[in-house]
């Protein structure tokens, strides 16, 4: 069993538009496309595509319109009541596929929910090899909750990954040295804002075919407790690093539809790999290979097995990392 957590979901709206955005233009829609969303629900999907036995764990109400897209799609969910409406997000796509979000704050989740809602993470990760935890914090959350969540979780035997941003990476990245997850997903712009580098110069240096800044980046957490550090750079490609080394993989050439969904496409990818027993250049191969095709698709669609060319996408071995004491 694979559980994920998305304590803000969503209903990912997304609008493709057939030219380029001009603000303050009036543009005509090529295509409208709606999917039950947020980050770890994209996780579930891609998951259930593949065939993984998984649950999406979230807060909603029993009649929000996202249990309904949840149930027409085949992906299995178990629900913690609240009274506020799910968000809707909005996605605009160019032919390009330059991508502009527009979301929501999302419901409040008040004390009891927030409680409810943690006991659901935590009864059902009793049988679970994965906890996936992802996306941004509602209303009514505190900052430090995905920390704390981690901390209650280091006496289960499952897995935990954590893909967030801002101050609950933040919070998240000070407890390291006592509750880290097995994995963190950063987007260049997270790590760098953890290691107080700018992130256009870990794209640049990628781009330019040296990853040693973003290994250095990682390396750097991992000094401070985290467990492995998945680092996806977009087009550039992604890194991994570990305890016992760090591997860049480096995506095929694609025409980028859509950036929607390609991120957790990568982390479902990356724990499907591991659930099949692959090991680490085989993770991130499979990683890459779910993140270039989600992007390769329109809207908030996300990969199928049938479109998951591991071939693509190349690994290479980087250096190796000594383990800490």
């Amino acid at each position: 069993m694979i559980v994920t957590v998305t304590p803000n979901p969503s209903i990912d709206r997304t609008v493709t538009l057939p030219a380029q955005l001009v603000r303050g233009a009036v543009h005509r829609v090529q295509s409208v496309t709606a999917e039950p969303g947020g980050k770890g629900v994209n996780v579930a999907r891609a998951l259930t595509l593949a065939g993984l036995n998984t649950v999406a764990v979230l807060p909603a109400a029993r009649h929000d319109p996202i249990v309904a897209a949840l149930e027409s799609r085949g992906v299995p969910f178990y629900l913690v009541p609240i009274d506020g409406a799910v968000r809707t997000n909005l996605a605009i796509t160019e032919p390009d596929g330059t991508t502009t979000k527009i979301n929501e704050p999302g419901a409040v989740i008040d004390a009891p929910a927030l409680a409810a809602f943690t006991q659901a993470i935590l009864d059902r990760a009793a049988g679970a090899r994965w906890v996936v935890m992802s996306g941004s914090l509602p209303p009514g959350v505190p900052d430090g909750w995905y920390a704390d969540v981690v901390a209650q979780l280091r006496s289960y035997d499952c897995k935990v990954a954590v893909d967030t941003s801002d101050a609950p990476l933040t919070a998240l990245a000070a407890g390291f040295a006592t509750a880290a997850p097995d994995l963190i997903k950063p987007n260049s712009e997270e790590l760098a804002s953890l290691v107080g580098v700018d992130a256009q110069s870990l794209e640049d240096a990628l781009a330019h075919g040296n990853p040693d800044p973003v290994v250095d980046a990682a390396r750097q957490l991992l000094d401070r407790g985290a467990k492995t550090v998945l680092a996806t750079l977009g087009a550039a490609g992604a890194l991994l690093v570990n305890d016992t080394g760090s591997w860049l993989a480096t995506p095929p050439p694609i025409k980028p539809r859509s950036t929607v969904g390609a991120g957790d496409s990568s982390l479902a990818g990356y724990v499907r790999a591991d659930v099949g027993g692959a090991q680490a250049p085989q993770r991130l191969q499979m990683a890459v290979a779910y993140g270039s095709a989600a992007a390769a698709l329109p809207g908030s669609a996300l990969p199928s097995p049938a479109e998951i060319d591991l071939d693509d996408v190349a690994v290479t071995s980087i250096s190796p990392y000594p383990a800490r004491p």
